[in-house]
C-alpha cells in the first residue's frame, strides 16, 4: 500500500517552518519528515522574514476544505503562530502580550501577589517556621533543598532508574515500539534545566544541566517530563499514530507555536498522570532501593504548598517584557517569590532574555493551567487514560477550552 499523499499546503507548511530555522537557529525543535524537503530549504537563499509573514498569511487562506476540521485547526492556529514571528524577525514592534496570545493561544496577566504570599505563609508550616517570612523563610528553604540534593555521582544512577521505571509503567498503557530509546547526556552552560531532543524513528536525546543542582524531589518530575510519559512518549506516539497515519504536518516541532503550549502541559502533568498523587511515596521506594533517604510523603505536601507560586516566573518576564522593569529588579522579584539564591535567579533571567525563549515560560504556566483543568474533567483513576488524549491527538488549547466550556 503507498504512504497517503501529503496536501500541497502541508507541503508548504513544512517549507515554511524549515525556513524559520535559517533565521534562529533552534526554531525548529525537531523535524522527522521528507530529508529532500529539507535539504531544498536548508539549501535554499536565506529567507526574507517579510516574505515568511505574507506566506504564513497566504497559507491560512489556502487550506483545503476537505482537510479535517481537526488538523486544519491545528495548521490554522500554527500559521499564525508563525506570521508574529516572521513579524518579530522582521523587526516589527510587538507587544509582549499580543506576542505571547498570538504564539501560544492564550490570554497572560500579572498574577495576585497575595496567591504568592499564601504559598509562602503553607511553605512556612511545611517547614516548620509557621509565620516566617523574608531571610528566615528563604534560609528555611535553603536548609530544605540542601537536604534534597542528590550527590553528583549519583545522579545517573537516579536518571537510570526513575527512567526504566517510568517506562515500565507508560508502556503497561500506552504500548511504544521495541525500538523507542532515551539516551540521557549531560551538558552545561544551557539556560535551561533539561531538553528533549527528539531524532525521529522512536529515538530521543534528553540533555541534563549539571550547572543546576538535581533535587531528589524534582528528579521524578524531569524524567517524567522528558521521557516517560512526556516529550519522548507523545513524540513516539505521534509519529506511529498521526505521521503514520498520514498527518505529515506532525513532522514539524516549531518553537513558539501552540504546538509547544500543548507539549509543556503535558510534560509537566505528566508525573502525576503516570503515578497519581501520591507519587512521593513510590519515588521513596526508589530512592531507598538506591541507598537514598527521601520522605515522599513531605515531597508531596511542599509540591502541594509551593503550587501557588506557579505564575512568578510568568510575571517576571512581563516585568521585563510588558512593564520595562530592569533585570536587576526582575532578578530581586524572582529571589524574593521564589525564595531563589541570586545565582539561580540570574539563570532563569537567562532563559527570560533569550531571544528565542524570552516568552516560552508561558507555555509551562498556561498550559499547566488549561490542561490541568482540562484533565480534571476526568476522575482521578481515569486521568492516565485522558491523558493519552494528549499524546494520540493533534489538540489545541482553542479545542480544550472548547470541551470544558461543554461541560
Amino acid at each position: 500500500m503507498s504512504a497517503p499523499r501529503t496536501s500541497p499546503v502541508v507541503t508548504e507548511y513544512l517549507r515554511l517552518g524549515l525556513a524559520f530555522d535559517r533565521l534562529e537557529e533552534g526554531f525548529v525543535d525537531a523535524f522527522t519528515g521528507d530529508p529532500q524537503l529539507h535539504a531544498e530549504v536548508v539549501n535554499g537563499p536565506t529567507p526574507e522574514p517579510a516574505a515568511l509573514a505574507d506566506r504564513a498569511r497566504g497559507l491560512r487562506g489556502e487550506l483545503p476544505a476537505d482537510l479535517p476540521s481537526p488538523r486544519a485547526a491545528f495548521i490554522d492556529s500554527h500559521l499564525a503562530a508563525l506570521e508574529c514571528s516572521a513579524r518579530k524577525f522582521a523587526g516589527e514592534q510587538i507587544g509582549f502580550v499580543d506576542e505571547v496570545q498570538a504564539y501560544f493561544d492564550v490570554d497572560i496577566a500579572m498574577s495576585d501577589e497575595q496567591s504568592y504570599r499564601e504559598a509562602h505563609a503553607a511553605m512556612a508550616v511545611e517547614l516548620g517556621v509557621p509565620g516566617a517570612t523574608g531571610d528566615a523563610l528563604a534560609d528555611a528553604y535553603a536548609a530544605h533543598k540542601r537536604a534534597d540534593e542528590i550527590p553528583a555521582d549519583r545522579v545517573d544512577d537516579c536518571v537510570r532508574a526513575f527512567s526504566s521505571a517510568l517506562r515500565d509503567r507508560v508502556r503497561d498503557t500506552y504500548p511504544l515500539p521495541d525500538n523507542e530509546i532515551v539516551e540521557f547526556e549531560v551538558v552545561g552552560d544551557k539556560p535551561w534545566s533539561g531538553f528533549n531532543y527528539y531524532l525521529g524513528g522512536y529515538r530521543s536525546k534528553v540533555a541534563i544541566n549539571t550547572d543546576l543542582t538535581q533535587y531528589m524531589s524534582s528528579l521524578p518530575h524531569l524524567i517524567a517530563h522528558e521521557a516517560y510519559p512526556g516529550h519522548h512518549t507523545e513524540h513516539c506516539r505521534k509519529e506511529q499514530i498521526l505521521v503514520g497515519g498520514g498527518q505529515a504536518e506532525q513532522t514539524i516541532f516549531l518553537v513558539n507555536t501552540p504546538q509547544c503550549l500543548m507539549a509543556e502541559g503535558l510534560a509537566d502533568h505528566a508525573l502525576v498522570a503516570a503515578m497519581g498523587d501520591d507519587w512521593g511515596r513510590w519515588a521513596q521506594e526508589i530512592y531507598a532501593d538506591l541507598g537514598l533517604r527521601f520522605d515522599g510523603e513531605r515531597a508531596q505536601r511542599m509540591s502541594r504548598a509551593s503550587a501557588g507560586l506557579l505564575g512568578v516566573r510568568q510575571d517576571a518576564a512581563l516585568l521585563l517584557h510588558d512593564r520595562g522593569a530592569d533585570q536587576d529588579s526582575v532578578a530581586q522579584f524572582l529571589q524574593r517569590w521564589l525564595l531563589a539564591p541570586p545565582e539561580r535567579a540570574r539563570q532563569m533571567l537567562r532563559f527570560l532574555t533569550s531571544p528565542l525563549w524570552r516568552a516560552y515560560i508561558s507555555t509551562y504556566v498556561e498550559g499547566y493551567r488549561l490542561l490541568g483543568e482540562w484533565l480534571d474533567l476526568t476522575p482521578g483513576h481515569e486521568r492516565l487514560a485522558r491523558f493519552g488524549r494528549l499524546l494520540d491527538e493533534p489538540l489545541t488549547p482553542a479545542q480544550l477550552r472548547a470541551e470544558i466550556a461543554a461541560v
